[in-house]
C-alpha cells in the first residue's frame, strides 16, 4: 500500500475520448518523487527534435509530487510538462495554489493528455468519474467568466479550476496555465500546448483525502509550523508585502531590471513597491492550500480609469519588474490591471512584459515605427500601450501577433540589431533578476534545460557569509558563503548544490521559499514530514541525489530534442555595462563566465560538451 500518493495517473486521448489510468510503482515514484521528474519519466519516449509543440504527438502532463496535499505551509505544488513551443525542448511550468492537492484528493498523483480534440472540450474529475465534457460555449471566454460558468453548471462552487484563456486558444508561444484565477503555470508556454489540444480546462473535485503513513505526526508538524513560521524573517516578510517587498532594495542595489535591462535602477521604484502596495490597493493576504506564510497578493482599483476585480489576485514581483520599471511604468494601479488581464487572458507576465519592453527600445531606435504600432507612440512608460498590446498579443492582432512569438523570433523579423537586446535564452525571456549583479543567477539562465528561469537554484545573494543560512546550508554539502559578484570554481558549486536542492522541491512537490537554508521550515521537521507522510526515511543526501536525477534528466531530454551546450548563450546586452544605479558600469565577463560554466558541467559530472558522462548516468539510475 501507498502513503502520501495513490500510485494512479490519470490518462485521457483526447482524439478518441477514451479514458483509462497507468499505475506508478513505488519504485519509480521513490526515485523521481513526482513533479518535473515523473514529466521526464513519460516525456522521455515520448516526443523526438522533430515533433511539433502544437501536433497531437507532443502529451501535456500534469504532474502532483508526493508531498504535494499536505496541509501545511508549501506543499501546493503542481508541475506542467510538454515539448515547449518557446524553446522546442523539454518545457515544465509549476505553480502553487490548490490544484494539486485537489487532484490527490480525488484519487489521481497526475494527467497524462494525448492526441488533441476536433471540438473544444473540458475533463471533469470528481474522484473516480472522470468525464469529457462539450466546452464550445466556452471557448473565446476568458478565464474569470469560464471559471464561473463551470461551476455553476457542476452546481459547485468547490471545484479546483486549470484553465487557459484566449491566450492559449490562440496559441500564444508563451501562453500560459491559469489556476484558480490567480495562480500561474507561468512559464514555457503550456497554455499554447493545452489550447492546441482544444482543451480549455481541468476542473476536479476530489473528497477522497491522501492517505498519510502517520496522520497524527502529519498534523503535529503542520501546526508546530504554523506557529513557529510567524516569527521567521523570510515568512514574516512574505506575508507582509509578498514577493513584491524586495523592488525597491533591488532598486538601491542596481539589480532592478528596468527598460529592457538597460538599467538598474528605476527612478519610480518605490510607487510600485510591496510596501506601496500594501499601503494603496491591497485588500488581502491570500495563500496556497495549507500554508500559513500566505504570500500571495489580493488587489482591488476601482477609480474613473481602471478596474481591477480582485478574483485574480495580484501582481507579484515578476509581473511588477516586467510590467512595471521593464516597460518604465511607474503606476501601481496600471501594473495591477495587467496582471488581470494577463491572469484573464492566459498570458504569462514574464514573457508579456519583457516582449512588450522589447518592442519600445525597437521603437525608440527607430527599428520599427508607427506603420507597425497602428499609429501608437511606442515609447517606454507609455500606459495605454502595455494595456493594448497585452490584448493584440492574446489575440494576436497587429503588432502582437509577432511579439505572440517571443522576443528571439521577434528580434528575426525586425532584424538590425535587435537580437543584441533580444532579453531570452533558448527563446525564453528572461525574469526580473540581473546577472550582473548576481552571476550565478546568469549561470541559471544559461544551463536552465527550460531557458532562462529564476527558479532554478538560491540566487548568490542569499548566502554571502558565514553564519546561521551558511550552517543551514552545510546540511546539504555548501562548504563556504560566496560573493554575488565574483566567477569561479567556488561559485559554480554553490550554484551546482543549490540547484539540486530546489530541482528536488521541484520534483517532491514543495515551495521554494519554506524549507531550509534559505526557507522558514527546518531540514529536520521537513524530513520528519515526508516519514511521517510517505513512510520512507529520507536524508537530505538522497534528496540531493534526486534533485541531482532531475537536472540530469532534463539535460538527456533537451539533447535528445536538439538542444545542447550551443544553444547556452545569454543576451550580448549582458556583456554590456549598465546605464545607471549601483552597477553603473557593470558587465559579465565573457571569458570568466565561460570557465565558470565549464565548472559547472564538472561538478555535475558531466563532460566538457555539457553531456552526462557514462558513469553519473550510471550512478544516478538513468
Amino acid at each position: 500500500m501507498s502513503y502520501g500518493y495513490s500510485g494512479n495517473i490519470l490518462k485521457v486521448n483526447l482524439t478518441t475520448g477514451e479514458i483509462g489510468e497507468e499505475k506508478l510503482s513505488e519504485e519509480i515514484m521513490r526515485k523521481y518523487m513526482g513533479g518535473k521528474g515523473l514529466v521526464y519519466h513519460y516525456l522521455k519516449d515520448s516526443v523526438d527534435k522533430d515533433t511539433d509543440p502544437f501536433s497531437e504527438e507532443n502529451p501535456l502532463y500534469f504532474m502532483t509530487g508526493l508531498v504535494s496535499g499536505i496541509p501545511t505551509g508549501g506543499t501546493s505544488r503542481m508541475v506542467l510538462g510538454a515539448k515547449s513551443p518557446i524553446t522546442g525542448g523539454f518545457g515544465i511550468s509549476e505553480s502553487g495554489g490548490f490544484i494539486a492537492p485537489e487532484l490527490k484528493k480525488a484519487g489521481w498523483d497526475g494527467i497524462i493528455f494525448e492526441g488533441k480534440s476536433e471540438k473544444p472540450v473540458y475533463l471533469l474529475i470528481k474522484d473516480e468519474e472522470v468525464k469529457i465534457k462539450d466546452a464550445s460555449h466556452l471557448w473565446g471566454k476568458g478565464n474569470g467568466e469560464v471559471n464561473d460558468i463551470i461551476k455553476e453548471e457542476n452546481n459547485d462552487k468547490s471545484i479546483k479550476l486549470s484553465q487557459i484563456g484566449q491566450g492559449g486558444e490562440n496559441q500564444v508561444n508563451y501562453a500560459c496555465v491559469i489556476n484558480d484565477l490567480k495562480h500561474a503555470c507561468g512559464r514555457n508556454g503550456m497554455g499554447a500546448v493545452m489550447g492546441s489540444k482544444k482543451l480549455k480546462a481541468v476542473a476536479v473535485k476530489g473528497t477522497k483525502g491522501i492517505n498519510f503513513k502517520d496522520e497524527d505526526k502529519v498534523k503535529e508538524i503542520s501546526r508546530w509550523y504554523a506557529k513557529h513560521q510567524k516569527d521567521h524573517p523570510s515568512a514574516k516578510g512574505l506575508h507582509l508585502y509578498g514577493t513584491a517587498g524586495g523592488v525597491e532594495s533591488l532598486d538601491k542595489s542596481g539589480m532592478l531590471p528596468t527598460r529592457n535591462f538597460r538599467h538598474g535602477s528605476f527612478e519610480k521604484a518605490k510607487e510600485i513597491s510591496g510596501q506601496t502596495m500594501a499601503d494603496t490597493i491591497l485588500t488581502q493576504r491570500g495563500g496556497c492550500y495549507g500554508c500559513p506564510v500566505r504570500c500571495k497578493r489580493v488587489v482591488e482599483v476601482n477609480n474613473d480609469k481602471i478596474n481591477v476585480d480582485s478574483k485574480f489576485g495580484g501582481p507579484e514581483y515578476e509581473t511588477i519588474g516586467a510590467m512595471g520599471s521593464m516597460c518604465g511604468i511607474g503606476n501601481l494601479d496600471v501594473i495591477a490591471k495587467a496582471n488581470e488581464m494577463c491572469n484573464d487572458l492566459g498570458l504569462d507576465t514574464i514573457s508579456t512584459g519583457v516582449s512588450i519592453s522589447f518592442a519600445m527600445e525597437c521603437y525608440e531606435r527607430g527599428i520599427i515605427d508607427k506603420t507597425d504600432t497602428e499609429g501608437i507612440e511606442l515609447n517606454f512608460g507609455n500606459e495605454e500601450a502595455l494595456l493594448k498590446l497585452i490584448k493584440d498579443i492574446s489575440e494576436k492582432k497587429g503588432l502582437g501577433k509577432i511579439l505572440s512569438q517571443g522576443v528571439k523570433k521577434s528580434a528575426e523579423i525586425f532584424g538590425n540589431g535587435s537580437e543584441e537586446f533580444a532579453m531570452q535564452v533558448k527563446g525564453q525571456e528572461l525574469p526580473m533578476h540581473e546577472p550582473r549583479g548576481k552571476v550565478g543567477v546568469g549561470l541559471g539562465y544559461s544551463v536552465s534545460p527550460t531557458g532562462a528561469d529564476h527558479m532554478q537554484a538560491a540566487h548568490d545573494t542569499r548566502i554571502t557569509e558565514e553564519g546561521p543560512l551558511m550552517e543551514k546550508a552545510r546540511i546539504i554539502g555548501l562548504e563556504k558563503p560566496v560573493d554575488p559578484m565574483k566567477y569561479g570554481e567556488n561559485k559554480a558549486e554553490y550554484y551546482s548544490i543549490m540547484e539540486k536542492w530546489w530541482s528536488f522541491l521541484n520534483m517532491v512537490g514543495m515551495c521554494d521559499f519554506i524549507p531550509e537554508p534559505t526557507g522558514s521550515m527546518p531540514m529536520d521537521k521537513f524530513m520528519e514530514l515526508i516519514k511521517a507522510s510517505s513512510g520512507w526515511d529520507v536524508t537530505p543526501e538522497e534528496c540531493m541525489e534526486v534533485g541531482e536525477r532531475g537536472i540530469t534528466a532534463a539535460r538527456i531530454a533537451n539533447y535528445n530534442l536538439g538542444i545542447d551546450e550551443s544553444h547556452e548563450k545569454l543576451p550580448e546586452r549582458l556583456y554590456q555595462p549598465l546605464e545607471n544605479g549601483a552597477l553603473e558600469g557593470v558587465s559579465l565577463d565573457k571569458d570568466k563566465f565561460k570557465e565558470m560554466k565549464e565548472y559547472y558541467y564538472s561538478k555535475l559530472g558531466w563532460d566538457k560538451s555539457g553531456y552526462p558522462t557514462q558513469e553519473t548516468l550510471n550512478r544516478l539510475g538513468l
